[in-house]
Parts: structure tokens; sequence; C-alpha cells
């Protein structure tokens, strides 16, 4: 949806800043969701989630600015360094479980856990990312098909676009504790395929430690109803010998205000450090902090220190998919992004204001997908081609041999039928049930500018 920059407050405290790109900014629909979005952001609380410090949905480029959380996402730490064993699993659980308790306390369901949207900090992890995060009594979509979730991780009720509640999150939990022991709940392929095994086949729980296995399982269970809640999940990860091999209070109250015991919780997960390097500072008239995209700034610590630890690429997430700021009213500052200051170039202390002027150039916009799907049949239409499944069976079709798309209403306007024609005349189709006018509109309005995208009159 945009740009990460590392960003720097006057007052010297380092932020992530997400910056919306100037084709969605002009987009009423997005503004809508944006807007969600920080508003879900700046309700939740807790250790183990980042601190929303200031958003501007209003922006001409709409932003929100986030503490920084150092270290890999979970995702770039199991490649680094491999599968979790059983004690390390228990303490990634048991915080994720107090995130989720965070979340839906405020009425929310996060609807897209997964490794890439878990940061390991030194202290314990962090889960972020509330872009498709919604209201629970919401009954909207909040994004386009993509806003499913991520195919692997989400629920068989989100697949089928049925409601949504924090069960979902509980089940993603269960996905994500796979991954991190080195398995794949519903293996790889197509996000399709992904779709369909989470909705009608058993999870592959063969890596997960054999005294975890039943209470992953029961995250993952088909009905909502079945799963274990994220209390009642923390209780059954302490009982099992307790967190880290340690009897700490998750809270970090039993050491010290500062969470001394929160910190300690997490041995077997600690982040990679990468060799240190010396950030380089480009002087101006007047010392402003300065930010780079995320991607090529080098990691800032908490705390100001001589040499700043460069940041490790995070790769993909587990389940690969199948192909591969400025103020409200002060103004951007018109300078090309440049390292950010060392700790002792920093100005005075002043109250936070975020100077982010947009990149040189316009970082390029993704490839728009649709995916959709009712318990028997899905679509899936992205920058390869067109997939069709059908009772557990695909067909793909690349772009190169498709010659026309078409869609239409049918069955009292309640199911939507996909029409492919193929170049050598082939004809094939499916339909979805959407149960409702109103979500067969829906996907039909996200549907066709995608279709527009690939195959321009």
């Amino acid at each position: 949806m945009g740009t990460v920059y590392l960003a720097r407050s006057r007052g010297g405290r380092a932020v992530a800043v997400k910056v919306a790109r100037p084709e969605l900014a002009a987009d009423p629909s997005f503004r809508e969701r944006f807007r969600a979005e920080v508003a879900a952001a700046r309700q939740v609380g807790g250790f183990h989630t980042a601190q929303v410090v200031d958003a501007d949905p209003e922006a001409d480029a709409p932003w929100l600015a986030t503490a920084y959380i150092p270290g890999p996402t979970l995702s770039g730490l199991l490649a680094a360094e491999g599968p979790m064993d059983e004690e390390g699993l228990r303490a990634l659980g048991a915080a994720l479980a107090e995130a989720l308790e965070a979340i839906h306390a405020c009425g929310l369901v996060h609807r897209d856990l997964k490794p890439g949207n878990i940061v390991m900090a030194p202290d314990g992890p962090r889960v972020l990312d509330f872009g498709i995060a919604r209201a629970v009594e919401s009954t909207r979509l909040t994004a386009t098909g993509s806003a499913f979730g991520t195919p692997g991780y989400l629920a068989p009720e989100q697949a089928l676009g049925e409601e949504v509640t924090g069960a979902a999150d509980v089940f993603a939990l269960g996905a994500v504790l796979v991954a991190a022991a080195g398995g794949r709940p519903f293996g790889g392929g197509t996000p399709m395929g992904l779709m369909y095994r989470s909705v009608h086949e058993a999870p592959d729980l063969d890596a997960v430690p054999e005294a975890l296995r039943g209470l992953v399982g029961r995250c993952l269970a088909k009905d909502p109803a079945e799963r274990p809640t994220p209390d009642g999940l923390l209780d059954e990860l302490m009982a099992g010998g307790g967190v880290g091999g340690m009897d700490t209070d998750l809270d970090g109250d039993s050491d010290s205000e500062t969470g001394a015991g929160a910190a300690s919780v997490l041995p077997a997960v600690a982040p990679v450090v990468p060799p240190a390097v010396t950030p380089s500072v480009t002087p101006s008239v007047t010392p402003d902090p300065r930010v780079t995209p995320f991607d090529a700034l080098p990691v800032l610590g908490v705390a100001p220190a001589a040499a700043v630890p460069a940041r490790t690429p995070a790769p993909e997430d587990a389940v690969p998919p199948r192909h591969s700021l400025p103020t409200r009213t002060a103004g951007v500052q018109d300078a090309v992004p440049a390292s950010v200051p060392a700790p002792g170039a920093l100005p005075v202390p002043h109250p936070p204001t975020f100077y982010v002027p947009p990149p040189p150039t316009a970082p390029p916009a993704p490839a728009p997908d649709f995916a959709a799907a009712d318990r028997n049949s899905g679509i899936v239409v992205d920058g390869s081609g067109v997939v069709l499944h059908f009772f557990g069976e695909e067909a793909e079709f690349l772009w190169s041999e498709i010659g026309a798309v078409r869609y239409e209403r049918v069955r009292r306007e309640r199911v939507l039928r996909v029409v492919v024609t193929l170049y050598d005349g082939s004809v094939y189709d499916c339909e979805l049930d959407g149960r409702r006018a109103a979500r067969v509109d829906e996907w039909i309005r996200f549907l066709d500018p995608v279709l527009r995208h690939y195959l321009p009159a």
C-alpha cells in the first residue's frame, strides 16, 4: 500500500512511518480504509504491539507513524536460524496470545497475523500492521481480495467471506506456530489451493513437537467455536512448564517497572545482529532529521550508540506467494532523502514533528490481484493470469493464452460467474456463491479494475 520509512522525530525518537502511494491516496475508499487502520491501531495497547505515535489520514499522502521496533521479522529469523524448539514455540505462542488479548479487548480482529507481521524484538515479539483489522461488529469488507488475509494463515471463515471473529486470529496463531516449527500447515502451491485446503483438509502438524501438537491442532480447528481463546491458550502454554523455561510473569512486573522479566522470556528467539556500520551524515543549512526508504537504511537502536547496526533484509513469509511524515500543517521539507543523522547531530528536542520528504521517484506499484472463494470454488486473478478452482481441482491460464474474461451475476444476482475464453476458442467458467447480492457486488467492485488492468479494452 505504500513505503515504510525509518525516521526520527525532532526530539530524536526513532519511528516507523508508513506513507501511502499517491495513486491510493486519490482513492476515497482507500482513505476510508486507512482511517479505519489508524483508528484500530490507536486503540490497541499492550506490551506486544507497536504504539501509534501520530498519523494524518487526511494528508495529501496519508501517513501513520508508530514506535520503531528494532529486530527481524519472524520470517527473517526463521530463515536465518531455522525452526524453533518447543521452548521457543511456547514463548512465541504466549507472547502472541497476549497480543491478541490486547487486540480483542478493543473489539478488534487483526485478520492478518503471519510471520511477516511479527517483529522479534530483543525483549519479545511485537504484532504489527493493522491494515486490514476491523471492528468485530462491522460487516463491511475493508479492502480488496488480498484483504482476506494471507493464504496459509487465514481461517476457513475468512476464506469463505463469512463472519470473522477473534477466533480467526487464533487460527492464524496456530498456523504461525506450525511455520515457526519448520512446517506448513496447508502445504504450498497457489493461493487458491492454500485457501481450499484450509477449508477442507486437516492441517499437517508433523513439524510441531508432540507436546504442543494437540493445542496447535485445536487452534486450527475448522469450527471457530472449537478453538481456544487467547486467554485459554496462554494458560495451556504456561501449564506446560513455563515460558522460556522460567516462571516469569509475562507482564514483566516481577522484576521491575521496565519489564525485565518480559525481556528475558525469549532466549530461544533472539534477533540476528549483523555487523555494525557507521552512518553517514549529509550536512544542510538547518539540521533537520531525514529519512530514507526502510530497506536502504541502517537499523537504529533504541538508545544512542556510536555505531548503528545494519538491517538484514527479511525474506518472504514462510508460505510464499505464487509469484513473486509529513506534518498535518507544517508541510514537507523538499529535500532528497539522506542518511539519518548520527545521535550527536540531533537537534534540540521539540514536540514530535515528522519531516518525511517524498522519495525521489515513486516506488513501482505492485501488480493488482483479486481472490474470492466459496465452499467449493475459487478464483484468483493476478499478474500471471487466471486460476479457476473447482472442488479441489485447478485450471490455470496465462495472460498470453487468454483472449477474454467476462463476468456476470446469475441466480438472483447472488452468484458470480466468471468466464475465461482462450485464443484457441476454449471456454471455461467458474461460479462463486456469494449468498447475498451485496457480497457479489463487492466482488465485482474489486474484480473489475483488476481485469481492466490486465485486459484493457
